[in-house]
């Protein structure tokens, strides 16, 4: 099966939440200033906008209180029921077409399918399925979709993501020649889907400011500085990807794994949930050199507030086995970065290390330093033993004093879900 040469369609349902509102209200969301959030507080969290109030400047996750005075906004609470309902409907459109093993749900309102398959049957190319597709999903449910067609995934998201939503026919077509005229082209580079600001601010330092910059960057001294995100980074910015959408869809085997999860207290947002995120591998990286164990497999687990609902969960192989905890958090931030929608509100997450294997043996990379390898793993059992005769919080990193952290409190009980 060829793996870089296929028909892939990333579908995007446009300002979801607000057009969902708009239709069950027999509403135009193009000309409709609605907006999704909780009613009566000003400084509540706007959701989702229309594409009205985008037009305007207005932007989909900011406060109420940031709108002009002189919009008349219409203001819904979310309704999480009635967007699954119309997802599934979506769904369900999608699977006139294809069959659902080429069907990748990535969130509540995104998909790629891959069409390879089914343009010789419907006697079409990519752009002409993709527009039947759209028209069918309109008819369906009255909902407008954009649409990125590229050869893998990554070029099918990234033309979704920065040309098909400001186009005429909501549909681009990114090549393997586009990447250097269009991909080479975006900056800041958080706009490149994969790269959040955290990692952008680490590129920065670098000197690199452009997706062009990176590509062009040395791909060993990237994985030298971030291990396999790094070279992972390379070949996207070079248009490579060889995930197929069947391999997308499968569930990891998980028979050996640990898990720990956690209900926050209060919301959490990007700023703060990092120190959380960090406790808990912390926590999972000491239960790694306790079994002697390491992990090639990470999942992180994001569930938003009850008002809003949703969230998501992903999980990403790592070529190196590893019992590392600053390793560990690289890769859930660099998960967290690529899937977290900036300023929803969390309320719990979960971290699982799957694929463990005994640490009797280990292969070292050319680009790792081995004196450091032994100086963290002696750190992290010297910081074991102080656990283990002191108690959990006799020692804490500066993080665990500030007000957001809860490893305090966390160590004082037996928390947590293990698998």
């Amino acid at each position: 099966m060829d793996r870089i040469n296929r028909s892939i369609l990333c579908i995007d349902l446009k300002s979801f939440f607000a057009s969902c509102e708009c239709v069950v209200r027999g509403l135009d969301p193009f000309t409709t200033p609605l907006v999704v959030a909780e009613p009566d507080r000003d400084g509540a969290l706007t959701l989702a906008v229309t594409p009205y109030l985008k037009a305007k400047g207005i932007k989909s996750r900011g406060r109420v209180y940031e709108i002009p005075k002189d919009i008349n906004i219409i203001k819904i609470p979310p309704h999480m029921r009635l967007y699954q309902k119309m997802s599934k409907d979506v769904i369900n459109t999608y699977l006139e077409f294809i069959s659902i093993d080429d069907l990748h749900i990535y969130s509540i309102d995104e998909c790629f399918l891959d069409v390879t398959d089914y343009l010789r049957m419907y006697k079409m190319d990519a752009y002409e399925l993709a527009k039947t597709i759209i028209k069918k999903v309109y008819d369906n449910t009255k909902l407008t979709v954009t649409a990125g067609i590229g050869p893998n995934m990554l070029l099918a998201k990234v033309a979704m993501d920065i040309e098909a939503k400001h186009v005429k026919d909501n549909i681009a077509i990114w090549t393997y020649d586009d990447v250097k005229t269009k991909l080479w082209s975006i900056t800041p580079l958080s706009k490149m889907w994969g790269i959040g600001h955290n990692m952008e601010r680490h590129l920065n330092e670098l000197g690199l400011y452009s997706i062009g910059d990176i590509a062009k960057y040395d791909r060993n001294k990237l994985k030298k500085k971030f291990g396999i995100i790094g070279e992972e980074l390379w070949y996207h910015t070079n248009g490579i990807d060889t995930t197929l959408v069947s391999e997308a869809n499968k569930e990891e085997a998980q028979e050996k794994s640990i898990s720990r999860s956690q209900i926050l207290y209060k919301d959490y947002y990007g700023y703060n949930i990092p120190i959380i995120l960090y406790e808990t591998i912390t926590i999972l990286a000491r239960e790694l050199r306790t079994t002697k164990k390491r992990t090639s497999l990470i999942g992180l687990t994001i569930r938003y507030n009850k008002n809003i609902g949703g969230g998501f969960h992903h999980s990403m192989k790592i070529d190196d086995n590893t019992d590392d905890e600053n390793k560990l958090y690289k890769y859930i931030m660099y998960m967290f970065d690529r899937y977290y929608k900036n300023n929803m509100p969390i309320r719990m997450i979960g971290i699982s290390l799957g694929k463990l294997t005994d640490n009797n043996q280990y292969q070292i990379s050319i680009f790792e330093d081995f004196d450091k390898i032994i100086e963290n793993k002696n750190i992290g059992s010297a910081i074991d033993k102080i656990k283990n005769k002191f108690g959990n919080n006799s020692i804490l990193k500066a993080t665990s004093l500030l007000s957001d952290s809860t490893i305090k409190e966390r160590n004082s009980k037996i928390g947590g879900h293990r698998a």
